[in-house]
């Protein structure tokens, strides 16, 4: 999967699917089902760390995680988030460090928060061969200043602004753009007359793709279900059982068995 292959099948009208996840087996799990990308999102700091927001993610982090990403993914399309603070203190610094998510961790593309105030970092990015997805709508690094968590673009000033971020992005050279908790038919209109593929999390069925979290559709983390979240099993109900079951067995003193152990 390419950035190329990723156009055409917006330009076919066929949908892309995304999976945002942080280790090699559920990425393994991701390429063998053919989802068509992974995102490393720095989402990982709420679902892998226990944190209260992503905030503190640092890029030693995503560039350890996508590495782990990369030996399970294969030949998919793996996108890699820049953390908070990594991309915001000056192109230099910003080049260097996505410059080193590509080189170092192996991956395809980065992602960006934010609309026209990057838009100069994301020509910079693409004109020297890295290719960029944007992220535009409620943008998790900006919780404090969002006020928490919400739909973005309800207000008819927040839907002019998102619109001319989008642009911004696009024109920019962004061949991606992430809408998150945006009102479907503002993301419908957005993608009816972009160009750039739009990947929609919390932003209706009219995006030319969605993207969830591993661990949120498969139903491991309980304690928080946004409205846009599906769960496709219950994962932690299946693991609590086996964990019993295990533990049963141990004390009752039936495993190991003789098949699980060495003569």
């Amino acid at each position: 999967m390419t950035t190329r292959s990723l156009l055409k099948k917006k330009l076919e009208g066929k949908k892309i699917t995304m999976v945002s996840t942080y280790d090699y087996l559920s990425a393994k799990l991701c390429r063998q089902v053919g989802i068509d990308c992974i995102l490393v999102g720095d989402s990982l700091g709420m679902v892998f760390q226990g944190l209260d927001t992503t905030l503190p993610v640092t890029i030693e982090e995503i560039i350890y995680h996508t590495k782990a990403v990369k030996r399970g993914a294969g030949d998919m399309f793996v996108i890699a988030d820049m953390p908070f603070m990594s991309y915001q203190t000056g192109l230099e610094e910003a080049v260097r460090n996505c410059g080193r998510v590509i080189k170092e961790a192996g991956a395809n593309a980065v992602k960006l928060e934010g609309g026209r105030e990057i838009a100069e970092l994301v020509h910079r990015l693409v004109s020297i061969g890295i290719p960029v997805v944007g992220h535009v709508g409620f943008t998790p690094q900006s919780i404090h200043v969002l006020g928490g968590y919400r739909v973005v673009g309800r207000l008819e000033e927040e839907e002019r602004k998102l619109k001319e971020d989008f642009q911004a992005l696009e024109q920019a050279g962004a061949f991606m753009v992430v809408l998150e908790s945006v009102p479907k038919n503002l993301s419908k209109e957005i993608t009816q007359n972009s160009k750039a593929i739009t990947i929609g999390i919390g932003a209706g069925p009219h995006c030319d793709g969605q993207v969830l979290v591993f661990y949120d559709l498969v139903g491991l983390v309980e304690d928080i279900k946004p409205k846009f979240v599906k769960r496709y099993v219950e994962g932690a109900d299946i693991f609590r059982e086996a964990l019993r079951r295990f533990k049963e067995d141990v004390e009752k003193g039936v495993f190991p068995s003789e098949e699980e152990s060495y003569g």
